[in-house]
This record gives structure tokens, sequence and C-alpha cells, in this order.
């Protein structure tokens, strides 16, 4: 914003602001957080854990927006009185406060302006992760836990609540599969632009000869179903497994066949928990990953059909998404919005709030062409 004058850079940033407001719709929200307030304050709403839960992690939510809106909106007010000072004092260094702040505020609106772009039919769910090994033998199964990992962090560094469904332990390193949740809303509107490949290029140190290697990994996302989706499953057309749960290096972790698998023979598709000690919890949780998976592809087969209409072509943008270079020099790059980040590992421990805003951006500027 630089070259732009301060009184039109803050007119600017409460015109943006004001949008956000209007879109967020503030008073509806102080609406909601008072209803999940007084239910939360019912020592019967504990009867239903996971009901609580769900009304806990709203609240939480809720709270947070609104706090997170009103504190930009008091910051705005505090800049503007604070660079009137420096002018009635004629003060240098309350100037270069002021504009630090500005600088800051305009970062955080625009942060703030992204949530706005998520207005989807389902970017509104909690997300549900799954990630694959693919080309690359064992750098590959050790680049999908690389990957595992440094989303758990992402969510962690939000206070995004996760939990870890099923994972397949790699026979030498690392893994072959993981699928897991991240329990906050409009998880699955911030991380679909995730979906797709992703591409490493190291030394690799399973390689005595120090070679470097390219390894590949792919990430789905689909959203949570909740109770107003209908999915018809057919039990018919079921193909249910159970088998013990096991850990890194083949190890058992229960002593008992609780894990599920469950392959829904017509699409193919295979899901699987183990986190559970019930096979019936694992088996119910399996259930809700299949009927997402299913959501997820009758979703993309009515958006084929609408860009056929249309006469356009196929989706492509869920392959080759983003190569994390380590050797011979280190980025990480876009394929898709050009970002680019010098410091690979800030972002494998799960720095990626730039990756992701920029691809909010892409995303709803490719869906509204």
């Amino acid at each position: 914003m630089a070259g732009i004058d301060v009184k039109d850079q803050l007119k600017e940033l409460d015109s943006t602001l004001t949008g956000i407001e209007q879109v967020l719709d503030l008073d509806a929200m102080r609406r909601d957080i008072a209803e999940l307030r007084e239910q939360s304050a019912d020592p019967a709403l504990w009867n239903d854990q996971e009901h609580a839960q769900t009304v806990t992690r709203r609240l939480s939510y809720l709270e947070s927006e609104l706090n997170r809106v009103e504190g930009l909106r008091q910051r705005l007010e505090d800049v503007a009185t604070l660079y009137e000072m420096a002018e009635e004092m004629d003060d240098a260094d309350t100037r270069r406060e002021a504009d630090d702040e500005l600088s800051g505020l305009h970062k955080s609106v625009q942060q703030l302006e992204v949530r706005t772009l998520m207005s989807g039919e389902y970017d509104a769910r909690e997300a549900l992760v799954t990630i694959n090994a693919q080309a690359g033998g064992v750098d590959a199964a050790d680049w999908a836990e690389q990957l595992q990992r440094m989303y758990l962090r992402w969510a962690e560094r939000h206070g995004y609540p996760t939990e870890v469904y099923d994972t397949s332990y790699a026979e030498e390193a690392g893994i072959k599969s993981t699928t897991f949740t991240v329990k906050a809303p409009y998880a699955y509107g911030t991380l679909r632009g995730e979906h797709g490949t992703h591409r490493l290029v190291r030394i690799s140190p399973f390689d005595s000869q120090a070679r470097r290697q390219t390894s590949f990994a792919g990430l789905d996302v689909v959203p949570v179903v909740e109770q107003s989706d209908h999915v018809d499953i057919d039990e018919t057309e079921l193909r249910i497994d159970v088998y013990r749960s096991s850990g890194p290096g083949g190890q058992g972790v229960n002593t008992t066949d609780s894990a599920v698998r469950i392959t829904h023979l017509p699409s193919g598709i295979v899901v699987s928990c183990q986190n559970e000690r019930s096979q019936l919890q694992n088996k119910a949780t399996a259930m809700g990953v299949l009927q997402a998976k299913l959501l997820e592809r009758k979703r993309q087969e009515e958006a084929e059909k609408m860009s056929a209409l249309r006469g356009e072509g196929t989706s492509s943008w869920g392959t080759q998404i983003r190569n994390y270079v380590l050797h011979p020099y280190q980025v990480v790059k876009d394929l898709r919005t050009g970002v680019e980040v010098g410091n690979p590992t800030a972002v494998l421990d799960g720095d990626l709030d730039e990756f992701i805003e920029a691809e909010i951006r892409w995303l709803r500027q490719r869906e509204a062409e």
C-alpha cells in the first residue's frame, strides 16, 4: 500500500472491513453465540458426548470469529487515533508506530477477507483428509508421513482438534496411508485446495549413495457428512473385514481383532478405522468415512455433468499441485498460484497459511469464470 495516502488507506480498510462484517452477519453470529451458550449451560447436554463436543466447538469458533472481527474494528479506530496524535505532536516515532500497525492491520484484514470467499455448499464443514504414498518407494512412504505431520501441525497451530482414524504403516519407514479429520468449522473450505499430488525432491536418507530422490504423495480432502446428508448405501454391496490393529514395525496396538475395513464393491472405495478399542465403534466411524467419500464422488459427478452441459473440459487441478525441493536448493512452490517460499522447514512444520489463502482466492476466481 506504499504510495497511497494514509487517509485513503484507512478509508479502504474501513470499506473492506465493513464488507466483511456484512458477509459474516455479526448480528446473526451474536444470536447463535447466545443460543449455543444457553445449550452449553444445560447439564443434560453432556448425555450425548458427540453432540456436546459439536456444540462447544461451534461456540468456541463463533466467539473467536466475533472477537477477531471486533478486534480488527477496534485496531482500525486506534490506528486512526495514533496518526492524529503523530500529526498533532509532529512525532516521528509515533508516526513509525502507526505505520507498523497499519501494515499489520492490512495483512490481518486480508486474511479475514479470505474467510468470506468460502461460500461453497460444503465449505463450512469439518474436513476428512486422506494421504497416500505414491511413486518413490520407501521415500514416498516417509514423505506421506511428513505430510501427515505437516497438516496435523498446521491444525495444532490454529487450535483445531484432529482425530486420526487409521494409519497403515510401511514396512521399512513411513506410512502407506492415513485418514484423519480436522474438527473445525470451515476446515473443508480451508483445506479443499490442498487436494492433489505433492512432490518432494531431496537427498534420500534411505540411499547409501546419497542420491537425489523424487517422491510423490497424494492428498484427498472431503467434507465430513452430517445427518442432513442423504447417501444410499446398500449393505449387500459392502465387504466388511475385521483385523488386528497394528502400529509401526508391525507391532500390535490392540490384542483383539477390532480394526474394521469396509470395501464398497460398486465404486472400489476402501476405508478403514482402527483408532477405537471397540469393533462396533470402528465400524461406525468407517461407515462415516465411506459416506463422506461417496458424497464427494456424487458431488464431483454432478459437477462434471454441469461442465459437460456448458461445453467445458473436466477439472485437472487435482493433479500435481506443489513442489517441495530440499536439494540442490530449497524452495516450496505452488504450481497453480505461483506462491513460493524459500524456507521448506517452516512449511513442513505447518506454516501453510500463505499457500492456503492464495489457493482459496485462486479457486474462487476459477469457479467464477
